[in-house]
């Protein structure tokens, strides 16, 4: 499963970089993801909304319904 959310994590970060912004996996343990987000990104208000209501609800639709995106910081 973490092959699966490394390649569909890299294929989001080039909508991420359009917008002057980009993301880092900081860690993949078990069904918990942990990202960094990082330049337009990292200081946006709505970065929360990213994570939950666009990369977690794309991860879990796509690959396991129970996987959690949190943010480092």
């Amino acid at each position: 499963m973490e092959e699966q959310i490394r390649a569909r994590l890299e294929e989001l970060r080039g909508f991420l970089q359009a917008d002057g912004g980009d993301m880092e996996i900081i860690s993949i343990e078990g069904k918990v993801v942990t990202l960094k987000l990082r330049g337009a990104c990292g200081s946006c208000p709505h970065a929360q909304m990213t994570l939950k209501d666009g990369i977690e609800r794309i991860l879990r639709e796509e690959i396991d319904p129970e996987i959690t995106v949190e943010r480092a910081i």
